[in-house]
């Protein structure tokens, strides 16, 4: 038993580092990518970027986890005889759901990037449409590895893809626009690179999958019953797991039908200024996506231990470890989220060759924060059995984001979007919070770390103004706004983690919880 309880521990570790680099590389390429296409490349990058986060939810978060739970599920009662109907009916599932989006968004391409604003966006849509009919096979074998406890074949498709996919896009990008086509054919190449990439993740697994033992083809006779239950499964796990990974997909999702337009309704420039302004908001994109992997990379560690106190219904043990996540969430999703608003427009510069927009950007940034304590809130209560709770913690960000958008950008328009974005994250947090405390009414939360916490963010923003004020004058290239950015991250960095560790906001046992905790805990000998 113990020997079974490291093994999945190590496959939780090996899939907890996979998906850190794969969210990495994601966040990162799309730097070099908008300085390769410029803004109104990186609009039309952005406008379709969420249906591919859909398919990667499907094919990674989503239907991989329902499966393999189906197959743990049925190895433990029938062996390895018990498993032949569930992968025979997720794969008919599957491939229907596949086809069914495919053929929706393959069609309805035009209609799609009509309602987008921009008509040119639809043999982008229609190219990315494809991505549906691999996602299938690629969540199947992925499902079926993961529920044999097996999770390298996972890591290495999830790794693999994102290299080839980034590699392929900007190499792809900077073909056709250094030979003189326009941004819309440099879109086209990235969503080529897109499908190489799922190409890739497939024909990995294809390898593992040729190679696994029990290869031996078994005929069963599925019953009804049986398949309507699997596919019952399928269908309300799927969604929940799907959904609640979905947030960081749908908001931006939302802003690529409805942001466009009303920008073109307020600036009275034309669309042409609108796709501009757009590709401007959406450099804050892989800022959130970098600040809440990096925050979130920590407090989810701890996950693992929040299931196995509620299976073992250990009460204590769940809320000492679930204040434990959200005071992680907290010291890093705070301090990430007030350094990117110090530094934001040296960051901006030294990332994008330009401080436009840096004003909206900071508001954007704020939302670190946010998403922070939202995704670590939903994963706890995803632990702890409710995930529906979480799946209404996205539908109410959606929700908040599609009403402040409507409101705030015809007054305020990139700026009203910033908010928008920021108090639909601050909803959902707020909203799972309060969902947290009522199923934890014997959780109370300890407040004296909280002034801790709001003295060394306040130190550190002192620090950093005193900091941009003496050297913003020095030099306005984009190799000083380098040396700025980086020497700006490093001293708010030292500041901040100064005061957090010596205000005792975690003790020495906790810091070997996290990861690199053991590296902070000799800065503990001198405390």
């Amino acid at each position: 038993m113990k020997l079974q309880e490291g093994s999945i521990w190590r496959g939780t570790v090996v899939l907890t580092i996979a998906a850190f680099v794969t969210k990495l590389l994601s966040a990162v390429y799309r730097v070099p990518y908008q300085n390769i296409v410029g803004d109104v490349g990186f609009y039309i990058y952005q406008q379709v970027y969420p249906i591919y986060g859909i398919a990667m939810s499907l094919s990674l978060y989503g239907y991989p986890v329902v499966i393999s739970k189906l197959i743990a599920e049925r190895i433990a009662e029938r062996g390895q005889n018990g498993i032949a109907s569930v992968l025979q009916i997720s794969f008919l599932f599957l491939c229907m759901l596949g086809l069914l989006i495919f053929t929706s968004l393959y069609i309805g391409a035009k209609q799609l990037a009509i309602w987008m604003g921009d008509g040119q966006l639809a043999p982008l849509i229609r190219l990315l449409s494809f991505s549906f009919l691999l996602f299938p096979f690629i969540a199947l074998m992925r499902g079926y590895f993961q529920g044999h406890n097996h999770m390298m074949p996972t890591a290495v498709s999830q790794v693999g893809e994102q290299l080839v996919r980034v590699s392929a896009i900007l190499f792809l990008s900077y073909s056709l626009i250094t030979s003189g086509y326009d941004v819309y054919a440099g879109g086209t190449a990235a969503m080529a690179g897109t499908l190489a990439g799922m190409v890739t993740a497939l024909l990995l697994l294809t390898a593992f999958w040729i190679r696994r033992e029990n290869r031996g083809r078994i005929h069963i006779k599925i019953k009804s019953a049986e398949a309507r239950s699997i596919i019952s499964y399928l269908f309300v796990k799927g969604i929940i797991i799907c959904v609640t990974n979905m947030v960081l997909t749908l908001i931006p999702l939302v802003d690529s039908f409805l942001l466009l337009s009303l920008l073109g309704e307020r600036g009275g420039e034309g669309m042409e200024h609108a796709k501009l302004l757009k590709g401007i908001y959406d450099r804050g994109q892989p800022l959130i996506q970098l600040g809440t992997v990096v925050a979130t990379s920590f407090s989810l560690a701890l996950v693992p231990l929040i299931s196995g106190a509620k299976k073992h219904r250990s009460d204590q043990f769940l809320c000492e470890k679930a204040d434990l996540s959200l005071r992680v969430a907290l010291v890093i999703g705070l301090g990430a989220s007030l350094g990117l608003i110090c530094l934001i427009r040296p960051i901006n510069i030294m990332l994008f060759e330009n401080d436009l927009g840096s004003f909206s950007l900071a508001i954007l940034t704020a939302s670190v924060f946010f998403t922070t304590l939202a995704l670590t809130i939903s994963a706890l209560l995803q632990g702890m059995g409710y995930e529906w709770i979480a799946v209404a913690g996205v539908f109410v960000a959606v929700a908040t984001k599609s009403v402040l958008n409507y409101l705030l950008v015809p007054a305020l328009g990139m700026i009203g979007a910033a908010i928008a974005t920021t108090g639909s994250y601050a909803a959902m947090a707020c909203f799972l919070y309060i969902a947290l405390r009522k199923k934890l009414p014997f959780y109370a939360p300890r407040k004296n770390y909280i002034y801790s916490v709001v003295k060394a963010a306040a130190a550190m923003v002192v620090v950093l103004r005193l900091y941009a004020l003496l050297v913003e004058t020095w030099d306005d290239s984009r190799l000083f706004a380098v040396g700025e950015a980086l020497g700006g991250v490093l001293l708010g960095a030292v500041t901040y983690l100064t005061i957090v560790i010596k205000e005792h906001v975690f003790s020495e046992q906790e810091l070997s919880l996290l990861p690199l905790g053991n590296k902070l805990r000799l800065l503990l000998g001198n405390r």
